[in-house]
Parts: structure tokens; sequence; C-alpha cells
């Protein structure tokens, strides 16, 4: 079956990432999948144009409203999946709400991260319950294994010894719904009373406003860096160097992140939102904090007790084998567009 899929596809952002994988999934089922940028298009006609130039016959968004739209009217079945805006912010507006409950109307199915996503979407669209599944995001993660730590801890301009260094990581598009800004004063002071910390924030340049103001804060604020967006295989070799995965987003559908520090045996301290606390419970598989104050708390308490870090990435390595398995993501998805298969025979 020849299927396009539309996605957010800025570099190296969780939806991008996402998306990726599940195109390797599809493709493996053996259907030819042509993944497209959302942005590409103006409208819903430019979209019908390259389902007739190639013969596409049915089709996927990620992101309901972004997505999804896209999608409508043409003919051909599609499914859609719940990202974390649509449904923690476009839902709120009266317009978005509107178009994203007709696209679901027309979706043969809809997928969502987390039981909680699921309950929120079929609140806000009752119409859309009986369609929707629970469907985790798998993961893998495959560092580099020439990754040098020296070299990038040069790079971010931390003069200090690995050995004796606490580097908290934030992974994130630079856009203000990320929030990167959240803990850096906090941060800051605490560095200033203890040198061997630092923040270092990872991640594409999204909002070129925002990033402006990112840029002028981290350059004012000591013990914070700020560093260029990097290939997966480097990222997640970042991820499993640093001591801390930090995740300060104001909204989340799951961060996936926070699920592959977490395989790569890394401590998480994750802002208390819904789609944060749906994957880290506190104090088992990670730390949430719900203000700067609490997290600096809780950061200082990781610092000072080997015993709980070790606890907590037991646990969470143990969540993400259990619950975010690569392989029942696969055979979810494959089981899906047999779905849209048979929407062709209709």
């Amino acid at each position: 079956m020849r299927l396009l899929f539309l996605a957010v596809l800025r570099p190296h952002t969780g939806n991008a990432v996402t998306a990726e994988r599940l195109r390797d999934h599809l493709e493996a089922a053996g259907h030819t999948c042509f993944l497209r940028d959302v942005f590409d298009f103006e409208s819903p006609s430019e979209v019908a144009d390259l389902i007739v130039a190639q013969n596409l016959e049915a089709g996927l968004a990620l992101h309901l409203y972004r997505g999804g739209r896209l999608l409508q009217g043409h003919g051909i079945p599609f499914g859609v999946i719940f990202g974390g805006t649509d449904l923690n912010e476009d839902a709120n507006h009266k317009e978005k709400h509107e178009v994203m409950g007709k696209v679901l109307e027309e979706a043969r199915f809809a997928v969502a991260f987390t039981e909680a996503m699921k309950d929120t979407a079929q609140v806000q669209w009752p119409h859309a319950t009986g369609k929707i599944f629970v469907q985790s995001q798998g993961i893998a993660t495959i560092p580099n294994a020439n990754f040098n730590l020296n070299t990038f801890l040069q790079e971010s301009e931390i003069d200090q010894s690995p050995d004796n260094l606490y580097v908290f990581l934030v992974i994130c598009g630079l856009r203000p719904v990320k929030d990167p800004l959240y803990l850096v004063d906090a941060f800051s002071e605490w560095h200033q009373e203890e040198p061997s910390v630092y923040m270092v924030i990872v991640g594409p340049e999204v909002d070129p406003v925002f990033t402006r103001e990112v840029k002028d804060r981290v350059r004012r604020a000591a013990g914070v860096r700020l560093i260029r967006e990097m290939c997966q295989e480097d990222l997640h070799a970042v991820v499993k160097s640093c001591f801390a995965l930090v995740n300060s987003s104001v909204s989340e559908g799951m961060s996936a992140a926070i699920l592959e520090a977490m395989d790569l045996e890394v401590p998480v301290l994750a802002r208390n939102i819904p789609g944060n606390s749906a994957v880290v419970k506190h104090g088992v598989t990670g730390l949430l904090f719900s203000d700067p104050q609490e997290f600096i708390q809780l950061a200082k308490r990781l610092v000072s007790d080997p015993a709980l870090e070790k606890e907590i990435v037991t646990n969470g390595r143990e969540y993400v084998r259990t619950h975010h398995s690569w392989q029942v993501e696969r055979d979810t998805y494959h089981r899906l567009i047999r779905k849209l298969e048979a929407g062709l025979e209709d």
C-alpha cells in the first residue's frame, strides 16, 4: 500500500524522531511510506495534488490538528496519532476543536500515547469513543560508541574534569511550550554555590524570536550552557554521559527524551504535568517537581544520595523495557494499518 504520512518534522524534535520510527514500522510491513512535513503544504488542495501524482492509497497524520485536517475529504482512508499540543492546547481553541472533531469523524482510527490522553480525547470528542487506541511510544537507544565526552564539554565551555561534574541535560526545541528557561535562574544560583553542577540545554532553534530570548538569558546565567542540536546517536551518548535528564515543559504528549534517558539508565527530573506524570512515578522511576525551588531541592538530594539514584535508574529502565517495547509498537501499527487496507475495499 502507498501511504502518505504527515507529521511536524522539525529536525531532531520528538515528533520528527517518532515519525521516522513509525515510518520504519510501516515500511517493515511492506508498505511504501511518503513522509512529509505538514508545513510543506499551505492547503489540503496541495495534498490532493500529491495524492494523485503519487497514486497514494491511504494516509496517517501525527498531530490531529496540523496533520489530520490536511487528510480530510480526499477519499482515502486515514488514521491519526495525537501529539501533546493538539490535546493540551489546540483543543482549547473553539475553531481548532471543531476541525479536530471533524477529522476524528472521518479517521478510521486514532492513537493516544497514554490512557490519560485517550480519556481527554473522549471527553472532548465523545463521538470518537471506540476508535481511539492506546499505544505508548516504543523506545530503542543507540548511543554513538565513538562519542568523546571531553570534546563535548570543551564545546560546551565547561572547563572541568568529567570525574567531578554533574551535568543536568535539557533536550528540547527552543519554543515557549518547552519552557527551557523555567529553571535557569534557580540553577544559576545553585551553580554559584556549587561550581560542579551545570545545566546544558540542547535543541534546534524552532522559534526565532524565542531563541534570541533564550540565548540572551543563557549568556548571562552562570553554570548554564546552550548548544546546537545533535544527531540522535550523539544525543543518546550525551544523555548516557550526563548526570540527569531534565524536562521542564509546560505541555507534553509523551516525552521520548525521558523514556530514552530511562532506557540509558540515567535519572529523570521532570516538571509535574500530565504528560510527564503519566510515565514518571515520583520517587520510583524518576522525580517530579512543581516549581524551580522544588527542582533544586530534588536535584541536590539526587546528587547526595547514590542509593536513590540507583533505585530510580533501575526502576526506570525496567519500566521502559516493560511498557515501551519497540516490537509491541511495531505490531500495533501493523495491525492498525490493516484497518486502512480494509478501508480500500469498502
